[in-house]
């Protein structure tokens, strides 16, 4: 299994000097199996990349799985150029919406409207196909078993284990840990500590064993009180995540679009000092733009 990395950022693309050595397109991962099957999880800005790379392997029968529909993970899709050229198939997966009662479809009716972009959805020359996935239900594509995971961020987000051919690996798209919203002295505070906790275990166990986490770890622990509610995760807890599932090696993603390469390794560091490594414990690594692991 090889991943690679085609878009780190988080939220909105920032390009410049500051961001050259970790990249500064939204969140794009591209997986292909040994049987060379593709995958790829959201579709950010580092999509278009990652399509003009597939032009010397046409027709394409691209798998693109959204972990959520905010625009940082979804604005590349209109400029995904197999779309453009009969042939090849997109394939789009993703979650039900219970806000406009749609499916994973939604997402291309908006975006492809004159108002927001010039070619419509029904100019596509490549076929399109949507298959809305439910939490915990697997799918198959080809060697590769892909899983969805229900995560907690403020609209419905999946993170997604893919297996094949005994590896794996896990991306959380965007996630907060959750908290209790109750003080302690609420008598509603139990019951949603309640379930919290059957939700926790329910992550720990999806996630359990992996070889490659790949997780939101947006903040550090001392921005995290004023952001708290929008939906991310620290470094900190990123690592911490990775202990409890027993991954091999962790990477942190969906870097602030404000964190210069080398403010993001200054921070990087204090981490590390806060969480030395012991026998057992995974490899921490900052996800970079254009990096590939070879598993």
């Amino acid at each position: 299994m090889k991943i690679r990395f085609w878009g780190v950022r988080g939220s909105i693309p920032s390009p410049g000097p500051n961001t050259l050595k970790y990249g500064g397109n939204t969140t794009c991962i591209e997986i292909r199996t040994d049987d060379n099957e593709l995958i790829i999880l959201d579709a950010g800005t580092g999509v278009f990349a990652l399509s003009q790379t597939l032009l010397r392997e046409m027709p394409v029968t691209a798998n693109v799985f959204i972990t959520h529909t905010h625009w940082d993970h979804i604005h590349g899709l209109p400029f995904f150029i197999p779309i453009f050229i009969p042939g090849n198939k997109l394939r789009l997966h993703g979650a039900f919406d219970p806000i406009s009662g749609r499916g994973i479809e939604h997402i291309m009716e908006v975006q492809l409207q004159y108002s927001y972009f010039p070619v419509r959805e029904a100019e596509m020359k490549a076929k399109i196909e949507y298959e809305t996935l439910m939490p915990e239900q697997s799918i198959q594509i080809g060697s590769a078993t892909i899983t969805p995971t229900l995560l907690n961020h403020p609209v419905i987000n999946f993170g997604y284990r893919v297996e094949s051919h005994g590896k794996s690996v896990f991306f959380t798209g965007d996630h907060e840990p959750h908290y209790n919203i109750y003080p302690p002295e609420d008598e509603s505070y139990a019951e949603y500590q309640s379930l919290i906790t059957e939700k926790e275990k329910s992550i720990l166990e999806a996630l359990q064993g992996v070889d490659v986490l790949i997780a939101d770890s947006s903040y550090t622990l001392e921005e995290y009180p004023s952001k708290k509610g929008w939906g991310h995760g620290t470094f900190d807890s990123t690592i911490e995540l990775g202990k409890k599932t027993g991954a091999k090696i962790v990477y942190c993603t969906h870097h602030e679009p404000t964190r210069s390469d080398e403010a993001l390794e200054k921070e990087f560091e204090k981490v590390l000092a806060r969480h030395p490594r012991i026998e057992g414990d995974p490899e921490y690594r900052l996800a970079r733009e254009g990096e590939e692991i070879i598993l």
